[in-house]
């Protein structure tokens, strides 16, 4: 829920970010404007329901925590949901067997690393998605430990001492708006506090353990990097970007070396590029550059091989390279898909990554560099979906209210065309500042197997496109945004496969947002919405957000206005004081244990559509935080969707 972040941290500790605007390529723009012409295949499709969807497995999370070799590089460490609830697993690179070294029935349980020196895991766990994360050990015989004191506090990864003798984690025990800094003895777990925070975001923490990198924002279009010497008396953060004007600054992490830091910035243009900080002489150097954002760059433990990841138009572009001299690594040939996680064992003989495409999901690969192969490790795709029966997707371009350029994705089912019309979904992301991408999405895929075209519009505040682009809403939210929602109609109403008199808008969390201020601004334009876990009404959620969303208060309520000042515009954009002008049927769903959005927001909006004689239908699930991460309410919330959607743009004339 803000447009500017820290990279690594944020991400392990599972906060809502816009994990990372007029930067289009006018060359993809040309080619992607319109949609090339169905194949003239019209075999049919067989229809799967949500179960059979939902019964692919998940590999990794996000972030990519917790993928990492075992000691004796024989085994990966990753996170898996094959069993319906996400836990942590060994799998032999050799056999692919899989083997369980969490065994949690009923709530999400994610692996975060493997200790340097022997078998023992950490791995996470919330209290059914109240996002209150702790960390846990599980000892070679398969006892556990937590590492986190109480029940109030939220523990997160930072990383491991380069001699394995310790590790650091992220605790907001002190107080739960700042989150501090503990070192752990990896024998017998004692810890020490070596940094209280003050309002910082940690980004990491140097492998030799002397430097410690902080993030600090001062508005939501521009940042600073701070340095802490932890070996030094005082501590004090030091500041290593000083500039004029809005520049936003991230942090990728320090070299294997120790001796830089790794930064993003986008000071030279529209796009985060990764820069090089040396620590002892304070010079800066490029160290990666693109036509679009660095999403992550990182060298092997020994130094020999870099990696990184561009985020171009919506799709991950990865490079391997020798990190002297530059040169491309040679790859063996790998499926269509994008790479994603990569990891090097500790040799640097092997690389383990996942493999992701619109129509398969995220698989464990391992290539030998010696040997110079191959090899998929997993089978994620449920074996009674047939892959061909998949679509691909296609990023597009159309035009908004201003003449704007507003990128998608966009999925066709295989039986549309000009003489079979079908239904669409206009499908809002979370953030605001968060990108709909290209990749296997169940639920999408689930949609469009049984007839709906969808589109992931990319709005305005949307990340990936420049930093122009992204910051376009602020302050401007639930206006400027939804009007290029509205043209995410217009556009699929000028497509001749598309039945423009039944499309209905749907996303989740800010998503969820547009849904319901959708419904109510622009009441006419939707035949229908689905709002999953979104805001209502913003005075209560600016007011409410959880303390150790500290430390990025500031870009927050920059973005948004603060609550003690905008409350006039919240009340203006926010749905729930104008339900009075909903009329289109409505489809509610909400978590329980949702911390950032809650859950009387959803009841009080399902109660005033209500009073208008409008249909609403409100789906509750007590486990479930903001999102979903059981298998059966992924299943049962799919279920509904499809039925809400046929039932009111399938049963028109």
């Amino acid at each position: 829920m803000m447009k500017t972040m820290t990279i690594g941290l944020v991400a392990a500790l599972g906060l809502l970010t816009a994990c990372q605007d007029a930067g289009q390529g006018t060359k993809a723009a040309k080619e992607t404007t319109k949609p090339a012409a169905q194949s003239e295949n019209k075999a049919a499709v067989p229809l799967y329901d949500a179960k059979t969807f939902f019964e692919t497995t998940s590999y990794g999370m996000p972030g990519g925590a917790g993928f990492t070799f075992f000691p004796d590089g024989k085994s990966i460490l990753v996170s898996s949901d094959q069993s319906g609830i996400f836990n942590a697993y060994a799998i032999n690179i050799e056999t692919g067997a899989q083997k369980p070294l969490t065994h949690s029935t009923a709530n999400a349980t994610f692996a975060v690393s493997v200790f340097p020196a022997d078998g023992r895991i950490l791995y996470s766990a919330d209290g059914g998605g109240n996002e209150l994360s702790h960390v846990y050990v599980r000892e070679g015989d398969g006892t556990t430990q937590d590492l986190t004191p109480g029940d109030k506090s939220r523990a997160g990864f930072l990383g491991w001492a380069r001699d394995g003798k310790s590790f650091y984690l992220a605790i907001n025990e002190r107080d739960p708006r700042y989150i501090d800094v503990y070192r752990y003895d990896s024998d017998g777990y004692a810890r020490e506090v070596i940094f209280e925070n003050s309002g910082f975001q940690l980004s990491g923490i140097s492998p030799d353990g002397k430097w410690l990198a902080l993030s600090r924002n001062n508005s939501s279009a521009d940042s600073d990097i701070f340095l802490v010497d932890l070996q030094s008396g005082d501590k004090e953060p030091k500041l290593i970007t000083p500039h004029e004007g809005a520049i936003s600054y991230g942090v990728y992490g320090f070299s294997a070396d120790n001796a830089a830091l790794e930064y993003s910035t986008n000071e030279m243009g529209e796009f985060n590029q990764a820069w090089s900080y040396d620590l002892a002489s304070g010079e800066k150097s490029p160290l990666v550059q693109a036509d679009w954002d660095v999403s992550f760059t990182t060298t092997s433990k020994s130094g020999k091989y870099r990696v990184s990841g561009v985020n171009a138009d919506a799709r991950t572009k990865v490079s391997l390279s020798d990190a002297k001299t530059g040169a491309a690594l040679a790859l063996p040939d790998l499926p269509p898909g994008d790479i994603r996680s990569v990891r090097f064992s500790r040799d640097d003989s092997k690389i383990a990554f996942l493999l992701n495409a619109d129509t398969s999901p995220s698989n464990v690969h391992i290539i030998d560099l010696v040997a110079g192969t191959d090899k998929a490790l997993t089978k994620a795709l449920n074996p009674a979906i047939a892959q061909s029966s998949l679509v691909d997707s296609q990023v597009v371009r159309y035009e908004s209210f201003d003449g704007l350029k507003i990128p998608g994705i966009l999925y066709r089912p295989k039986m549309a065309s000009a003489d079979i019309k079908v239904p669409a979904i206009v499908l809002v992301h979370g953030g605001p500042g968060g990108q709909s991408r290209t990749g296997y999405n169940p639920l999408v895929q689930h949609l469009v197997n049984h007839g709906f075209t969808v589109l992931a519009a990319n709005n305005r505040g949307s990340s990936g496109y420049g930093k122009t682009f992204n910051h376009m809403d602020d302050k401007r939210h639930g206006e400027v945004d939804l009007q290029d929602i509205v043209y995410a109609r217009k556009y699929l109403e000028s497509q001749d496969w598309v039945d423009g008199g039944n499309i209905a808008i749907m996303g989740g969390s800010y998503g969820g947002y547009m849904v319901a201020a959708a419904l109510a601004f622009e009441p006419d334009v939707f035949d229908a919405g689905v709002d999953i876990f979104g805001v209502t009404n913003w005075v209560r959620t600016l007011k409410s957000i959880p303390p150790w969303w500290e430390s990025f208060k500031v870009a927050l309520y920059d973005e948004m206005g603060d609550p003690a000042t905008d409350e006039e515009r919240h009340k203006r954009i926010s749905p729930l004081f104008h339900t009075q002008n909903i009329v289109k049927p409505l489809l509610v769903v909400q978590g329980v244990n949702d911390p950032r959005v809650l859950k009387i927001e959803s009841d009080e909006l399902v109660e005033k559509v209500r009073a208008n004689g409008v249909e609403v239908e409100y789906l509750v699930f007590p486990d479930e935080g903001h999102g979903f991460r059981n298998r059966k309410n992924r299943i049962a919330a799919s279920e509904a969707y499809l039925a809400f959607l046929d039932k009111h743009l399938k049963s028109a004339p």
